[in-house]
């Protein structure tokens, strides 16, 4: 299930920088755009937080996955 969730957010992240970019082109405002980029920034900070291993080996979302069984 997490699986699912961090897609979701990973794709919503590429989406935010894509339309940032295409909002940027077509009105020429900078505040709006890099808020979206900074939100995406987040959102992928906080999927690699999730996936990348500690020193024992495992991610926390093993750790949450693990936990559900």
């Amino acid at each position: 299930m997490t699986d699912i969730v961090l897609s979701i957010v990973m794709l919503a992240a590429f989406a935010l920088i894509a339309g940032a970019f295409f909002y940027w082109k077509r009105t020429g405002e900078t505040k709006q755009p890099a808020l979206m980029v900074v939100l995406a920034i987040i959102a992928i900070g906080n999927v690699l937080i999730w996936t990348v291993p500690t020193a024992d080996g495992s991610s926390p979302a093993d750790k949450v996955e693990a936990g559900a069984e």
